[in-house]
């Protein structure tokens, strides 16, 4: 079979040229020409380069790219064995023997542009790939090496030639390259792509064809590399589509699919909280309808069908309807309402934190959460990633797990995963000053707004957050500090959060606090907040009680006899002035009274009545 026979850029006086059209040498002179005005920032004639190609150089200037000589990134580690590859690599045997002895590679990437297989059918094109670094483990995206087929492809989405000088890399010139992105069977999303290369003088208008199909037959293998679980899931929503002309998704661990009308009449924010709903109700265990309020103001009545494949729940089918008023939660279910999916709680003081990193969310601004442990500072995050990007991968990169080196390797390694809308750094403030400075430096790297880039990273810290040696570099970054308070300062919100974890811990069995224990767990300081709360409530479930009411008896000896009364948002705030200063002072109560500007009278009777235990 003919792959070859020269083709190229050169247009006719209108400016255009039919695919496969023979290349003039004055075509390709003005295109080397044009490439050269552009990496040089001069003037580039429009008609002398493609449009989509002009595109993808801006986009590679915009990331930064080395043009002038060979600096392609290794991935760390490569996970050279993905399932893509897996499927594949039958196909691309089959076609390797029949490029063999021709001047083309065959090359499978995963969907960050890693080179997972390259296949080449003669020695002296090998031996080139292999000095530009186009080899297994070495990522061509397009924000690394510029336009190039693989990376264009990946791009724009979509199959794409680049030929000769239009590379944005000048050691790549003598190339030509077909990508045609693979998209997996199933869910839709990209995968992977496969791209064809050979020598620029070799490169014929079937190139791009055979790439197209080798994608198509690729897919094809991933479908029958599914999963009986996906399938059979797939089979449910095709039938609930057939039955009903309302909206209808689907949803398992991995996986969302929705149809036309859901996309249409929600926006991303009202599909992340029923999507969340749906997960949290399904690893409940409800049953029948459920109502939940949207954040656009309407309330939504949910009926979703367990899936089930080889004796396991594979997900669940919804159908959506929209009501105008909320209904009787008795006659239709479960009424939610969060601002955020996933988070409950309407004080204050917790309704602006959340605001303040939905809002900088929205500005594409970085945001630091800072907190006691166990506020929710990760839960907040995920919440506004789950409201904007449900289907798409939050990476979390904890500092407290890892060594500072393992920090930046694991960094550097999710801001290459294109699926991913964005990446949370949890507890920097426990990294050492030479590992902050280096990870300020790793992310001021991030081409911020080019294409490719990552549109938010939250980082998490303690509330004394801030005062580390290096952090000064880091949280130059992030225009945007959100303070998390702590639980006490929104224990209005206790009955919300009671009732929404029993309902998570008990899978749905109606376990509620009798009056006595909220009235017990209100009094409660709660020093490790919402986390201290969720460990009282599984040690409730676990050894007590899974139904019914929650009785005095069935909380841990330290809740059996509380004697303070419960204090309000200010008085807590006033609490914990007086216990920093007393731990600054070295419980010296008259130099804590000073410094907080009351008399030793007033400090003695505030001890006495918040119950503060003073320091040795």
């Amino acid at each position: 079979m003919d792959y070859f026979g020269q083709v190229g850029d050169g247009r006719d006086a209108r400016g255009s040229r039919a695919r496969g059209e023979v290349a003039l040498p004055s075509d390709q002179n003005r295109l080397a020409l044009a490439r050269e005005h552009f990496l040089t920032q001069e003037t580039v004639e429009p008609r002398a380069v493609r449009e989509s190609i002009l595109a993808s150089w801006w986009r590679s200037r915009r990331s930064q790219v080395v043009a002038d000589h060979v600096a392609v990134p290794y991935v760390d580690n490569p996970d050279l064995d993905l399932p893509l590859a897996r499927s594949a690599d039958d196909l691309l045997r089959r076609l390797a023997e029949q490029l063999d002895g021709q001047p083309v590679s065959l090359i499978l990437t995963d969907r960050a542009g890693m080179v997972l297989r390259r296949l080449t059918g003669d020695s002296g094109l090998h031996r080139h790939l292999d000095r530009v670094l186009l080899a297994p483990g070495f990522r061509y995206a397009e924000d690394a090496v510029g336009t190039n087929g693989i990376g264009t492809a990946l791009e724009n989405g979509r199959a794409s030639h680049v030929f000769g000088h239009e590379h944005y890399a000048e050691y790549l010139e003598d190339l030509a390259c077909a990508g045609v992105p693979i998209r997996h069977p199933i869910t839709g999303k990209t995968v992977g792509a496969v791209d064809l290369t050979c020598w620029r003088k070799d490169a014929g208008p079937l190139l791009l064809t055979l790439a197209k199909t080798a994608a198509d037959q690729i897919s094809q293998a991933l479908l029958a590399d599914t999963g009986v679980h996906e399938l059979e899931l797939f089979r449910a929503y095709l039938q609930a589509c057939r039955r009903t002309t309302g909206m209808v998704l689907a949803l398992a661990d991995d996986l969302i699919i929705m149809n036309e009308l859901t996309r249409k009449s929600l926006d991303p924010a009202d599909q992340s909280v029923l999507l969340r709903s749906a997960s949290e109700a399904l690893a409940e265990g409800r049953r029948g309808p459920m109502l939940v309020a949207l954040p656009g103001g309407e309330t939504a009545r949910m009926s979703f069908r367990p899936v089930h494949a080889t004796g396991h729940t594979s997900g669940a089918v919804l159908t959506v309807n929209l009501v105008e008023q909320p209904e009787d939660s008795g006659a239709g279910g479960v009424l939610l309402r969060m601002f955020l999916p996933g988070l409950v709680g309407s004080g204050a003081l917790w309704l602006r934190c959340c605001h303040e990193a939905d809002r900088a969310h929205r500005a594409g601004e970085w945001v630091i959460l800072s907190g006691e442990p166990g506020v929710g500072k990760l839960a907040l995050a995920r919440a506004i990633h789950q409201r904007y990007h449900a289907s798409c991968r939050f990476p979390v990169v904890d500092a407290a797990a890892l060594t500072g080196p393992e920090v930046l390797a694991q960094v550097r390694t999710e801001l290459h995963d294109r699926d991913a809308r964005a990446l949370a750094v949890t507890h920097v403030d426990r990294l050492p000053a030479e590992q902050l400075s280096a990870l300020a430096e790793l992310l001021r790297g991030v081409p911020t707004g080019a294409a490719g880039a990552l549109p938010w990273v939250v980082v998490t810290e303690g509330a004394a957050g801030g005062s580390e040696p290096g952090s000064a570099a880091l949280r130059e970054l992030f225009p945007t500090t959100v303070e998390v308070p702590p639980l006490r300062h929104h224990i209005e919100d206790l009955t919300e959060l009671v009732s929404f974890l029993l309902a998570r811990l008990s899978h749905g069995g109606g376990l509620h606090c009798s009056p006595e224990v909220m009235h017990r767990l209100r009094r409660s300081t709660w020093p490790g907040n919402v986390a201290q709360l969720r460990q009282v409530l599984s040690h409730v479930v676990a050894h007590h009680r899974r139904a019914g009411a929650i009785l005095p008896t069935d909380l841990p000896p330290d809740y059996h006899a509380v004697s303070r009364r419960p204090l309000s948002q200010l008085e807590s705030i006033e609490r914990d002035a007086i216990i920093e200063t007393l731990m600054l002072s070295g419980g010296n109560k008259q130099t804590a009274a000073k410094s907080l500007g009351v008399s030793r009278a007033t400090i003695y009777r505030r001890i006495h009545e918040y119950g503060i235990v003073t320091p040795d």
